[in-house]
Order: C-alpha cells, then sequence, then structure tokens
C-alpha cells in the first residue's frame, strides 16, 4: 500500500499569518509608545522586547529601529503601516465622501486634527533624531515626499471636482497645503501656543478654504 501524501492544512498557514501580523502589530505598538516617551536613541531593542512580549531577536527581524520608527510614524498618523492610498483609509474616504468646497475644508480640519494630534510626539521625536543621523535623515526625507505626493493626489481629486484655485500654480498650493495640514503647524498652534485643538481645526478649515480653494 502507498503511503498517502499529507497535503498542507490551509488553516495552519492562515494562522501563521495572523500570529506574524499580530506580532508585528505588537513590535510597532511598542515602538510608538516608548519612542514617543524615552525617545529613539534612549530605547533599546531589549526595551522593545519586554514592551512587546516578543524575543530581542524578533524585534530585530521586524527592525531596523529607523524602520521601526517610520512605522509607528504611520501608525500613529493614519492607523496602519505603509504606503497606502490616503482614499482607501477611513479619514480618507470620508473626506472623499464631501459634496461641495465649503465641506471640503471642514471636513479637512477635522481629519487633520484627528492625524496630528496622535502623531504630534512621535513625528518630533523622529525630527529630533534625525539629526546627525543620516540614516533617519534618508527616512524622513522619504515619509515626507510621501506626505507631499498624498497631498498633491488629494488636490489633484479636489481639482477634478473644479473646486481648486486655478490662479496660482498647482505645485505652489501643494505647498501652501503642506505646510497648513503639517504636523509642525499643529504642535506650534497648539503646543507651542497654547491653542485649543478646536481652533486649530478651524484654522486648517478657514486658511485652506482662503488659500488653496477656488473663491
Amino acid at each position: 500500500m502507498q503511503g498517502r501524501t499529507e497535503q498542507p492544512r490551509p488553516y495552519r498557514s492562515d494562522l501563521r499569518q495572523r500570529q506574524a501580523e499580530e506580532t508585528r502589530q505588537r513590535v510597532v505598538q511598542a515602538a510608538l509608545m516608548l519612542f514617543g516617551s524615552r525617545g529613539y536613541r534612549a530605547t533599546t531593542y531589549a526595551d522593545l522586547a519586554a514592551e512587546a512580549g516578543v524575543s530581542v531577536k524578533t524585534v530585530q527581524e521586524h527592525g531596523p529601529k529607523a524602520a521601526l520608527l517610520q512605522a509607528a510614524v504611520e501608525l500613529a498618523s493614519f492607523g496602519v503601516e505603509g504606503e497606502e492610498d490616503f482614499f482607501a483609509t477611513a479619514l480618507g474616504r470620508t473626506l472623499g465622501a464631501v459634496q461641495d468646497p465649503d465641506e471640503f475644508g471642514v471636513m479637512l480640519g477635522a481629519v487633520m486634527l484627528a492625524v496630528n494630534a496622535p502623531s504630534a510626539g512621535i513625528w518630533m521625536t523622529f525630527a529630533s533624531a534625525a539629526h546627525g543621523d543620516r540614516e533617519l535623515t534618508r527616512v524622513r526625507a522619504r515619509m515626507l515626499g510621501l506626505i507631499r505626493s498624498q497631498v498633491e493626489h488629494v488636490l489633484g481629486w479636489v481639482d477634478s471636482r473644479g473646486w481648486l484655485r486655478g490662479d496660482v500654480p498647482f505645485d505652489d498650493l501643494v505647498e501652501a497645503a503642506c505646510i497648513i495640514t503639517g504636523v509642525e503647524t499643529y504642535v506650534r498652534f497648539v503646543e507651542e501656543d497654547g491653542r485649543s485643538p478646536d481652533q486649530y481645526r478651524t484654522f486648517v478649515a478657514r486658511s485652506v478654504r482662503e488659500t488653496v480653494l477656488a473663491p
């Protein structure tokens, strides 16, 4: 009698995949908390491993630290990792459902508050750690480039609806939108100047309406 060849059970593969994703999430969550509270350089792989409840080797497999810092920033900002289309996120779908430019400005103010409030601490950690660190400087420059491309994508969507002002070059409108909605502006407005989150939301809505959108 010929022996039967055991076929791998699909559910085992699915289970391993879910476990790997859960481990990744714990590691990135640990990076988000510890980098934000202790700082990037003061946080070791051992610290991250203890917080995530995994081995140091496992953390290193998800590293290096610069990549974990980038993932932590993405998670804090959008709730997901990776180069995902902004309109595919929950916040992006909300923004994409607006029906007129006034509503767009108001909703963008709410969206940027939801993005910048939870991510301000880890972003400023990122900016501080990048000084004198070539690897982090490259990672931060790449992330800023990705953010700019997302702003271009959003303003291209706005333009397709006829809501974008046409008397200013597109690149200048992108630059203005990046400054208005950037996390550094949130930090200056709320954390340094002591304005309220509601005031920040209103500021973004008004500034975008007056600077970027058609009259």
